[in-house]
Parts: structure tokens; sequence; C-alpha cells
């Protein structure tokens, strides 16, 4: 069946930036599709909401309550994953951000932190993660999932060894499932609006970073990113709160709305599932259609 592709049945994900937003709703469709999820954030209290969340779609979540500007912390994730459920597959680094500024007011450890957090965080997480996803590539339905994915007990859906083989065991072997990282960028990564001089460069920075790294990783791990556009998140709260400025934003968008956190949801999982078995480097745009920033901060010429 078409939808099963879309399944990630006994897999384990780390979702970072979990507590809330785009982190929480990633975290909570994964569980949906069928993996254990290690959420982290800062605040355990968030935490503790959508590991609820997760367990009532009856997977398992691990809460690890961390300062994911902090590398080190960041990287621990790949291990407490494989310690707690045995594998990881699936790696969604969505933690990020930084603060709007007139270019005058941008200095460079401006930059340099949004460089920081954006990119440097999610490289040492997926750098941590590597040798747990090249074990985890091509092994399949873990044991005990099988008839929950369509699959007899017991048995792996994997190719044969034989990586020069031919015929019906090299289509296998090509189909064999990578695991998957998944980058969450922006769409301001790709356009151009005053402002957003360091978050833009970071998040451009993330979707180059995630083309390159594609390319590292293959063919066992599969890498790509989503573009995002504005989504109805507490990040927008000030927005969401003021008639004018949502009305700016809508008209300013080809499809006129907010996105919904679940539409970009919906992408992490078709990224981490074998519906996209085929796409690797890839930055898929999940922004309502827009060309430029759909938020003028208002900053005066020069």
């Amino acid at each position: 069946m078409i939808l099963d592709l879309f399944r990630v049945t006994g897999r384990v994900a780390v979702v970072t930036g979990a507590g809330r937003g785009l982190g929480a709703a990633a975290a909570v469709a994964l569980a949906q599709a069928g993996a254990d999820v290690v959420i982290s954030a800062r605040s355990a209290d968030q935490l503790a909401k959508v590991a609820a969340q997760i367990e009532a779609a009856g997977r398992r979540a691990l809460v690890v309550p961390a300062d994911l500007s902090d590398t080190d912390a960041a990287a621990g994730l790949a291990a407490a994953a494989a310690d707690a459920f045995g594998r990881l597959d699936i790696v969604v680094n969505n933690v990020g951000g930084a603060m709007p500024r007139p270019f005058p007011a941008t200095m460079p450890r401006h930059l340099e932190a949004a460089f920081h957090f954006n990119v440097a965080v999610a490289h040492a997480l997926t750098q941590a993660a590597v040798p747990y996803l090249l074990a985890a590539a091509g092994e399949g339905v873990p044991a005990g999932e099988g008839e929950r994915a369509g699959v007899g007990e017991g048995e792996r859906v994997v190719a044969g060894a034989d990586d020069q083989g031919t015929g019906t065991q090299a289509g296998e072997a090509q189909r064999a499932p990578a695991s998957a990282v998944i980058n969450i960028s922006s769409a301001v990564g790709r356009t151009a609006g005053r402002g957003y001089l360091a978050y833009g460069t970071a998040k451009a920075a993330l979707a180059h970073y995630t083309r390159l790294a594609a390319a590292d990783l293959a063919p066992r791990i599969r890498v790509n990113a989503i573009a995002v556009g504005a989504a109805a998140t507490s990040a927008l709260d000030i927005v969401l709160t003021d008639d004018g400025l949502r009305t700016q934003m809508e008209r300013a968008t080809p499809l006129r709305r907010i996105g919904d956190p679940q539409e970009v949801a919906a992408a992490v999982v078709f990224l981490a599932s074998p519906a996209s078995g085929y796409i690797t480097g890839k930055i898929i745009e999940v922004d309502g259609g827009i060309d430029r920033p759909n938020l003028d901060l208002g900053i005066s010429d020069l």
C-alpha cells in the first residue's frame, strides 16, 4: 500500500527544540507515524506535555532537558537515543533562530552566534549521530514491530548483502532504507528582506550544509532540509495577536494565510520515511509560495 511508505514504524528519532512549535509538532507526527522519539529543549515542563502526546500515540518518549546552544549537549542526544532505544534512524535538527536587527546594529558577534546556533549545533548532533545512523541504515523493522508494519514476525525489510548484486537482489539493495537527517531551515535563507542579516545568512548556510552533508553521507544516510515560511507558533505570537500584522503577512503570502505547524510536520515525516527514499541533498519549501519575507520590519533607509 502506498501509505505504508510514509510510516516509520519501529524507528527511533531525535528532535531538537521539541518543547513547542515546529519541533513539538514534528516529534508528535513522527510518533503517530510509528517512531519512538527523543525530545530535547530547555523546558522540562514543555517536554513533558509533548512526551504525553507521543505516548498517547502508542510510542515511547525520552525527555532530555538541555541547553542546546551547547554543542556537547546536542551531540549527546545521539548516544542517549541509542542507550534508551537501541538504535537511531532519524535526526531532526530543529533548534535555531536569531533576533532581527538593522544592518548597522548587526555586529560580527551576532553573525557568529547565529552560525553557531543554527549550523554548528546541527553539525554537532549530526556528526555524533552518524555511527548510529550507519548502523541502523538498511536494518529494516526491528524484531517485534513486524506485524504492526505489515511484515511477518521476525522478518527484516532489508535487501541482500551483496552490494554488487544483479537483478532482484540489486534492486532490493537499492531500496534498503537509509537513515535520515532533516534540517529545519527557513525561507529567509533564500529570500532577501531588511533586518534578517544574521538569521538569513545562518539559514542559508544550513541549507548549503544540507547539500554538502548529503554528498558526504550518501548512500546510507539521506540529508534534506525544509525551508519554512511563517507558521503559527509561539514565535509568531506578536503577529498572530495583532490583526494588522497578521493581515500584512497573509496578503504578502500567495496562499493568503499563515502556515500550520502540522504542515511542516507532515514534510518532516515524508523526509524521514521510505516515501522520500530517492531524495537527498534537497531543500523542500513549505512557505505558502513566498519569494520574499512576508513580514516587513519597517526598517528605514540608511
